[in-house]
C-alpha cells in the first residue's frame, strides 16, 4: 500500500480492512467515532497518523493460511491499532522496555490518544533491572502517564515474550497493549493460536508503533 506524500506502508492485511486517520491529536470519543465513520483527516496534506483495523477481521484473514503472517512486512512508524468488540481506553498497559524507542512509542501514544485517556487507568511493566543511566528516563516516562491519565500502576517484570503480557492484560481486564512493531510476528501468532478458544478476551485491542 502506498500512502500520501510518499509515505510507503507495507502491510500485509488487505487495503478493505483498514481505516486511515490523519490527526496530531485524535478527537475526544474517539472509539465512538471508529463505530460510526471511516478514515478522518483533521489536517490536509499530513502523513496518516494511525492506522486501524478490526481485530476479528484479521484474525480471520490470518486463519486463511496454514501459518499465522506477520502484519507489515517492512514496518514503518506509523502506528497500527488493531481493535476488538469495542475499542476502549479504559485500562491500558504500556510494555516499556527499557530503551529509548520504547520510551518514544509511548510518548507518541499520549500525544496522540491525550484526549480519550483522561479517565483511564494505566499499568506500566518495565523490566526489572534498569541501568543507573536510563533511570531518570523511566521516572520521566512514569510521570508523564501520570498527568495523563486518572490513575497509574507501576510494575516490575522480567516478561521477555509478547505472550507474557497478553496473557497479563487477559488476567487483568486490561482494554489495550501499547507495544512495539519488533513484537509483531510473535504477537500475531499468539493471536492465531488463542482467537476463538478458551482465554480469548475479546476486550482488548493492540497499539504497535516504533
Amino acid at each position: 500500500m502506498h500512502l500520501k506524500e510518499g509515505v510507503d506502508l507495507k502491510l500485509t492485511i488487505p487495503d478493505e480492512l483498514i481505516e486511515k486517520y490523519f490527526c496530531n491529536q485524535l478527537p475526544s470519543g474517539f472509539s465512538e467515532l471508529l463505530e460510526l465513520q471511516g478514515s478522518l483527516m483533521c489536517h490536509p496534506n499530513q502523513h496518516p497518523s494511525l492506522i486501524t483495523a478490526y481485530l476479528p477481521n484479521v484474525l480471520d484473514w490470518l486463519h486463511e493460511s496454514e501459518m499465522p503472517k506477520v502484519f507489515e512486512e517492512n514496518p514503518c512508524n506509523i502506528p497500527v491499532l488493531l481493535y476488538d468488540n469495542k475499542l476502549s481506553t479504559d485500562q491500558l498497559l504500556f510494555h516499556y522496555d527499557g530503551t529509548l524507542a520504547s520510551a518514544d512509542l509511548i510518548k507518541n501514544f499520549i500525544e496522540l490518544f491525550q484526549n480519550n485517556i483522561r479517565s483511564s487507568k494505566a499499568t506500566i511493566i518495565s523490566p526489572s533491572f534498569i541501568p543507573k543511566a536510563k533511570q531518570r528516563d523511566e521516572q520521566e516516562l512514569i510521570q508523564l502517564i501520570s498527568e495523563h491519565t486518572y490513575e497509574t500502576s507501576f510494575i516490575k517484570f522480567n516478561f521477555t515474550r509478547i505472550g507474557d503480557f497478553w496473557s497479563y492484560a487477559v488476567k487483568h481486564k486490561c482494554t489495550m497493549l501499547v507495544t512495539s512493531k519488533n513484537y509483531q510476528a510473535d504477537l500475531a501468532k499468539v493471536l492465531f493460536h488463542f482467537y476463538k478458544g478458551g482465554m480469548w478476551y475479546n476486550n482488548l485491542s493492540f497499539y504497535l508503533s516504533y
